[in-house]
């Protein structure tokens, strides 16, 4: 996993035992080396999600008409 080759910082979370076991099935099926690999994978994948979602409610405000017809508009005034 690359994504995992940079600089880090080490933090300390708390979490429910029930996450925590469930967390720990995954490193069990060597899924993951240990909970540090896989905490940093469902942050980097849900980070990528909301930037995605960020980016699709931005675009759903665009005017479609302006974007197919008023740029040219801008361009030539």
């Amino acid at each position: 996993m690359k994504e995992f080759e940079m600089s880090t910082a080490k933090i300390a979370i708390s979490l429910d035992q029930q996450y925590l076991n469930r967390l720990d099935y995954f490193i069990e099926r060597k899924i993951f080396k240990n909970r540090s690999q896989a905490i940093q994978f469902a942050i980097i994948e849900e980070l990528k999600r909301l930037e995605q979602s960020r980016l699709a409610i931005e675009c759903a405000k665009l005017d479609p008409n302006f974007e197919k017809n008023g740029w040219l508009y801008l361009l030539y005034t």
